[in-house]
């Protein structure tokens, strides 16, 4: 008897915690509503020219601001942590709104990515300033955007265009700094997770799962 409680705990507990910590606490919880029902896109162009919304989509959105190039290791560390991992998925969508006038700037981003991604799930979308300014207002947000109309940060939009967080005061998030992969990794991709989980779950309950999430 003392032996095999001896060999549980050596060998088979050990299993047990790493396998409930690595799915993560947070899977079994709730992303709550940090901003309900955010206005849609304007009429607004993409790069390929294809009329981008934020309805029935799960959205990654960031704001490029308008010195995109120089911040384009952000891209890169959101398309290795998140974007490759996830991309299969056709309810989901990567969106940066940028001001007029960048649209080379976000070609060559878009191009520099094409060897190692398929890029059909980002999207950069352009409108003038005064548009960009107003859309982020309305997320009624605590950071503010840079004076070029930019952040590092990216946010998390479900499908009925509520962006979700963190609201507990000791660790509030509204969105996810892409200049750090190590919180792309954790918290980012943690909360992610919830978003997914939950629409698995009402797709399963309602007899009609897919592929896609």
């Amino acid at each position: 008897m003392k032996k095999n409680i001896v060999l549980f705990v050596l060998f088979v507990l050990p299993i047990v915690a790493y396998l409930f910590f690595a799915s993560g606490v947070n899977s079994f919880t709730t992303l709550p509503v940090i901003t309900p029902k955010v206005a849609d896109f304007g009429n607004w162009k993409s790069l390929n020219g294809k009329k981008i919304s934020l309805d029935k989509k799960i959205t990654v959105l960031g704001f490029s601001g308008s010195n995109i190039l120089e911040n384009r290791g952000n891209y890169f560390n959101l398309n290795e942590k998140i974007y490759k991992r996830y991309n299969g998925f056709e309810d989901l969508q990567f969106v940066v709104l940028c001001p007029l006038g960048t649209e080379k700037e976000a070609q060559k981003i878009v191009d520099a990515l094409s060897p190692f991604t398929d890029v059909k799930n980002w999207n950069f979308v352009f409108a003038s300033n005064e548009e960009i300014q107003k859309f982020y207002d309305q997320l009624h947000l605590k950071e503010k955007l840079n004076q070029n109309l930019g952040t590092s940060n990216v946010y998390i939009i479900d499908k009925e265009r509520n962006l979700r967080g963190r609201k507990d005061k000791k660790e509030y998030k509204e969105g996810y700094d892409t200049f750090h992969p190590s919180e792309l990794s954790n918290e980012m991709l943690d909360d992610f997770k919830i978003i997914l989980y939950e629409y698995r779950a009402a797709l399963k309950k309602n007899h009609n799962a897919t592929k896609q999430l």
